[in-house]
C-alpha cells in the first residue's frame, strides 16, 4: 500500500473508531511531526520527507490503541503516554529497563499497601507511566529499520519498504515525544491538580483537553509557527536515554506554569499571548527533540550493531538481572 493511501486508510479507521482524547490532539501532534521532519538537514534521514504526510496524518494513531474495547492493547499502551514522576520519587536512579522499573514499583507497592493504601493505589505502571521506555524502544527500532534503508541504498535496490517501516516507527516515536513535551504528561497533575492545593488550581479533569486540544485548535497552530524556532540539531552525542529523561523533566517542571495560566482564565481566549507562547515553546521543544532523535538514529544506523559479549540474556553478563532475565540497556 502506498504511503498516502495508507495514511488515508488510517485516518478513516480512526474516524470510525474514535477513542477518548488522551494527548495533544491531532493538530499539535501533526505540527510537531511535520516540523521535525522538515527540519532534518541534508545529511540526515531526508527520505522521511517523502513520507511526511503519512506520518503527520497518522500522528495520533497510538492514542487509538488505548480504547477500552481492546483491553490487551490498552493495558500495554496506556502507560506509554505519561511519566508522572511525583508518583515514583523513591525510584532513583531510573532503571534502564522497562521491566526493572515495573518491578521497582511493585516492590514499593508491597511495602506501603497496608500503611498508605491511598498512595499504593497509584503505585503501579498505569499511574506512573512508561513514556521514556516507549520512546527508547521506538528509537532503537528506528535505528534497526534505518540500517535496512542504508543497505538498500548501498546496493542500488528498492528502499521503499524499509522506508515505510521507518515511517511507522517515526509515528510512534513522534507521538511519545510530542506527549512528553506537554507538561500535563509529565506530572501527577495531568488531569487537574492533585493533593495539596494551597494556590487553588483547578481540579477539573477537562483542563488537559482545554489546553492541548481546544486552545491549540482555536489558536490555529501551524508548522510555520514553530519551524523558525527549532534551530540546528543537538543531542548528537551522549546517552539518549538520559537525554529523554532530561527532556521530560524540563517539561514536567513547567506544569505549575500551565495551571497559573488556566487560573487567570487564559485558556478561554485563543488570542492570549502567554498561552500561545507556551504552546509555541512546548511544540517547538517536541519538534526539536524528535528531529534530534531522527538524525541521531540515522547516524547510529551507519554502524553495524554492536557486539555485546556476554549476551544480555547470558547470566554471566555482569549486569544480568535474574528477575527480568536480561541485562538492562
Amino acid at each position: 500500500m502506498r504511503p498516502l493511501l495508507l495514511a488515508l486508510t488510517t485516518i478513516s479507521a480512526l474516524a470510525l473508531h474514535p477513542t477518548a482524547a488522551h494527548a495533544w490532539g491531532q493538530t499539535a501532534h501533526a505540527v510537531i511531526d511535520r516540523a521535525a521532519i522538515e527540519a532534518i538537514p541534508d545529511d540526515g534521514p531526508v527520505f522521511l520527507r517523502k513520507h511526511v504526510d503519512y506520518i503527520a496524518r497518522s500522528a495520533s494513531l497510538p492514542d487509538s490503541w488505548r480504547g477500552d474495547a481492546e483491553n490487551f492493547s490498552k493495558m500495554d499502551e496506556d502507560p506509554n503516554h505519561g511519566w508522572f514522576r511525583e508518583q515514583f520519587t523513591f525510584v532513583n536512579p531510573i532503571p534502564r529497563s522497562r521491566h526493572e522499573f515495573v518491578l521497582a514499583l511493585y516492590k514499593h507497592y508491597q511495602t506501603i499497601k497496608d500503611s498508605d493504601p491511598q498512595t499504593a493505589q497509584r503505585t503501579n505502571v498505569r499511574w506512573t507511566g512508561t513514556l521514556p521506555y516507549a520512546a527508547m524502544e521506538a528509537y532503537e527500532r528506528l535505528i534497526t529499520c534505518m540500517r535496512y534503508v542504508r543497505k538498500a541504498q548501498a546496493e542500488g535496490g528498492d528502499a521503499s519498504i524499509p522506508e515505510q517501516h521507518c515511517a511507522f516507527q517515526v509515528i510512534r516515536l513522534g507521538h511519545y515525544i510530542g506527549d512528553g513535551a506537554q507538561p500535563h504528561h509529565d506530572s501527577i497533575h495531568s488531569d487537574g491538580w492533585r493533593g495539596d492545593n494551597p494556590k487553588g488550581y483547578t481540579t477539573d479533569r477537562s483542563v488537559h483537553g482545554r489546553f492541548e486540544s481546544q486552545f491549540v485548535d482555536g489558536m490555529g497552530l501551524t508548522t510555520a509557527d514553530i519551524a523558525p524556532r527549532i534551530g540546528a540539531p543537538r543531542r548528537q552525542s551522549g546517552d539518549m536515554f538520559d537525554a529523554v529523561l532530561g527532556f521530560l523533566n524540563k517539561a514536567g517542571d513547567m506544569v505549575e506554569d500551565l495551571y497559573k495560566l488556566e487560573k487567570r482564565d487564559g485558556f478561554a481566549d485563543f488570542a492570549d499571548k502567554d498561552v500561545r507562547a507556551f504552546v509555541y515553546d512546548r511544540t517547538t521543544a517536541g519538534a526539536a527533540m524528535l528531529r534530534d532523535m531522527l538524525c541521531r538514529a540515522w547516524a547510529e544506523s551507519a554502524s553495524p550493531p554492536a557486539k555485546i559479549t556476554p549476551s544480555p540474556l547470558d547470566a554471566n553478563n555482569p549486569r544480568f538481572n535474574p528477575e527480568t532475565g536480561s541485562a538492562p540497556g
